[in-house]
């Protein structure tokens, strides 16, 4: 592949989490509680007049996306899988 304006990449890796994880929508955490608590900070920085100071701000792009409402289920870690 080639680019003639080049072109950025980040990689990512390294040895799995020891601890299981929960993830939904853009959020990780250990526990369901965890991605309860960021998705309710993320949502009160999308409303916030002041510079988001977690999750920071995507350059080019003007509004932020609002998290879904979250399931009515117990969100469960998933096993590690090596």
């Amino acid at each position: 592949m080639s680019s003639d304006e080049g072109a950025l990449l980040f990689l990512l890796g390294g040895e799995p989490f020891e601890d299981e994880i929960v993830m939904w929508w853009n959020f990780a955490g250990r526990t369901h509680d965890e991605i309860v608590a960021a998705r309710e900070e993320w949502e009160a920085e999308s409303s916030a007049a002041v510079e988001p100071a977690r999750f920071g701000i995507v350059g080019g792009h003007d509004i932020r996306i609002p998290a879904p409402p979250l399931p009515d289920v117990q969100l469960m870690p998933r096993g590690r899988r090596i």
